[in-house]
Formats: structure tokens, sequence, C-alpha cells
């Protein structure tokens, strides 16, 4: 990535650091890292602190393909969470699932092919392994602390509010790589460009996970590549400030964010939102971990979700 030095999100470190079952930690430009490994499949994990103050969620009226679902509104985000420096990998959901149902196989690529539930199980089952070890080690300790900690770490999937903040990693243009995007940054089909009529390389496939440069806060392929499931309905942002969103407590579809390898640019905004039935299991998108405790509903607003805009079914532009 071209540019000045990566810089670590601002704000406070975490509690405690690392956790019981991290196999390897540390700390460099991006800031604050932690890994899991199961069953040889390693998954790291990149610390992102509160909002040091609210950040503009969505996207101006001005910013070129918005779409009408994207109003802009400041968002502040009052507890700090790990979020998966990538997407999911096959190797990780066959350990785990026993089982690998994505298109396009490899072991570093991103799993696809699950629906919003698939991955609700996938969490469930992996979740418990990391309790199970956490609760035999404050049994050797004879003590609470790493039960404790454990239920503080929960696996579970990113709100929109977590996955946009980390996507723009203190951006406000269009994308974190800046104002346009080539393919040689995201994985998207290059037959329809975010700004002009140049075309660029459409791979056609998914890549493997961590092909492509980092965005600002270390996180890989925020744009582009899989589609990642959010843990919210779909619905209408509210009007005004919003603190630690979560979404309508009902709807039909649920988001997915960050554009997939089939889809045109103008997808893979850090703005741009996606909806698709919760149960569907959809050939472009996947899924990224978050790791912290379920975010409490301290500011909302928003109506369930309604059948408008796009879903990832589409697949490249139309």
């Amino acid at each position: 990535m071209s540019g000045p030095p990566p810089s670590p999100p601002p704000g406070p470190p975490p509690d405690q650091f690392p956790a019981c079952w991290a196999s390897d930690w540390g700390e460099d430009p991006f800031g604050l890292w932690q890994a899991l490994t199961y069953k040889g499949a390693r998954q790291g994990f990149r610390w992102i602190p509160p909002t040091p103050e609210p950040f503009l969620m969505g996207s101006p009226e001005g910013e070129h393909r918005r779409d009408d679902d994207e109003r802009q509104h400041p968002v502040l985000l009052t507890r700090g969470f790990w979020l998966a420096e990538t997407a999911c990998t096959q190797a990780l959901w066959q350990a785990v699932m026993g089982g690998n149902p994505s298109d396009f196989k490899g072991e570093r690529r991103p799993v696809e092919t699950v629906s919003w539930d698939d991955v609700q199980g996938f969490i469930e089952r992996l979740d418990a392994e990391l309790a199970a070890f956490a609760g035999r080690r404050a049994a050797r300790r004879l003590g609470a602390a790493d039960t404790d900690q454990a239920s503080d770490q929960r696996l579970r999937l990113p709100t929109e509010a977590q996955w946009e903040y980390a996507c723009r990693a203190g951006t406000t243009s269009p994308f974190s790589f800046g104002d346009d995007l080539t393919p040689e940054q995201a994985n998207y089909n290059g037959n329809y460009p975010y700004r002009g009529d140049r075309k660029g390389l459409y791979r056609q496939e998914t890549l493997d996970v961590a092909s492509l440069s980092p965005n600002p806060w270390g996180l890989y392929e925020m744009h582009g590549n899989v589609w990642e499931w959010c843990s919210d309905w779909y619905g209408d942002y509210p009007s005004g400030p919003a603190t630690d969103p979560v979404g309508p407590d009902s709807g039909v579809w649920r988001v997915l964010r960050g554009g997939g390898w089939a889809d045109g640019a103008r997808y893979l905004r850090s703005a741009s939102r996606n909806h698709d039935d919760p149960g569907l299991r959809i050939h472009n998108a996947g899924f990224r971990l978050a790791l912290g405790p379920e975010p409490s509903q301290a500011g909302q607003a928003g109506q369930p979700g309604r059948e408008r805009g796009r879903t990832a079914r589409a697949g490249s532009e139309r």
C-alpha cells in the first residue's frame, strides 16, 4: 500500500490481552493483534478500540454512485472489539464444521456459499470449544479469571456499524484507499470501474485471503473478494446520531457488506449496503469474525428491513 506508514486505530487498549486461548500475539505498526489456532487453522484478530469521537457512517449525498439507503449520520462506538484481519478461511471452516461448501476451493481462500444461519452454527460450535478450553485452564489455575475473560471475548459477527468503522479505518473517502479503486487493490469485476470507463482485471473467482494490501488498520480485503455477513437485520438508518447501533429488532433480511469478486467497484465502497435472506447460501458471500461482548443498544433508531436495493445474488453490476 502506497502512502504514509500505517497507524493503529486511536483509543484505549483492551482490558485483557492476550486471550487465554491465543496461540500467538503481539503489536506491530497496525496495532495490537492476537491469533486463534484451531486444529492447525489460524485466524488473526486486530484490536479496534472504541471511537474517540463519533464517526460518520453512510455516504455524503455527493458521493459518486451512492444508493439511497446510505443516509450519513454520526455513530459512537463505546466499546472496543477484536475483528478478524481476514475473512474466515475454508481451512478454519472445515476444521470446525468438517466439510467445505465453497465453490472455489482452497484452504486459504475465504469460505463462501454459507448462509447467515450456517455462520451462526459455526460460531456456536467454535465458541463452545473456546469456552471449554478456558474452563479447563481456569480449573488448573483454581481461579475464575480465565472464565471471566472468555465471557468477554465471545465470537460473533460484527455489527454493521462496527464493520463500516473498521473498513473506513479513519478515512472519509469512498474507499479506505482513497477516492477510487483498482483491481490491484481489491478483487472485483474490473469491467465495471468506479470512475471513468477504463476497464481492469476481472479474475472471476476468489483470491486467497491476505493476497492484497491491507487497509490502514491492517485488515485485508474489506473491499471485495466476498460479501461479508453482519449481525444486523437490514433496515433504514436513523435520522440522527446513534450510539452502539445494532440494527432493527426484527426484519426479513440480514446485512452484507464489502462487495465481492463478481461485483462492480461501486458496491465495494465503504458505505455500500447489501442484504439477503439469512437462510440463503450465496456463492459470493462469506464472513469475518468479531470477538467481544454482544453490543448493547444504547441509542438506536431505524425501521425493520424491507426489500429494496440490491442483494448479493445479483452478482456483477447490470
